[in-house]
């Protein structure tokens, strides 16, 4: 019995991790955490995550930049008990530092020539002094802040141009 135990308890854990999903208290918990929007494993690209932290302290962990903005775009879409006004935080890795950023305060570069876990993402930087060097350096198009960031903007980075 003693033997059992600690295996049905790990069993569990890894059961129980894998069914809340993303969408709990905690960035990148385990190896079985998935996107909400993608459902691809988030710890493959610990230096791409974002983050939507709402007012009860759970968070959603996303693989992307692009995918945190679908997310956060249709909240209710991936997660109909959520809304956008429940939303504290966004956070993202700069590209250059991989430091978590505030998302809505980030300079975003878009058509680089670096892709992300989702192919075309929008690039996020803390500075912009950095936002222009990236754009220059890998022949992006255009340089956004948050408020410029659309539905159809992010859903057209799924179709190369």
């Amino acid at each position: 019995m003693k033997k059992i135990f600690p295996a049905v308890l790990v069993l569990t854990l890894v059961l129980v991790a894998d069914v809340r999903g993303a969408d709990d208290a905690g960035p990148a918990r385990s190896s079985t955490d998935r996107c909400p929007v993608c459902r691809m494993y988030v710890a493959k690209y610990v230096d791409w995550h974002g983050t939507v932290v709402f007012d009860d302290s759970t968070r959603a962990v996303m693989d992307g930049p692009k995918d945190l903005f679908k997310y956060y775009l249709d909240i209710t879409k991936y997660n109909p008990s959520r809304s956008r006004e429940r939303v504290i935080a966004l956070q993202l890795k700069d590209y250059y530092s991989k430091a978590e950023i505030d998302a809505t305060k980030a300079y975003y570069v878009i058509w680089g020539d670096v892709y992300g876990p989702m192919g075309h993402e929008p690039i996020p930087f803390e500075k912009e002094s950095d936002a222009k060097k990236f754009l220059k350096e890998h022949n992006g198009k255009k340089i956004l802040r948050f408020k410029d960031i659309t539905s159809k903007m992010v859903w057209s980075l799924d179709n190369p141009e």
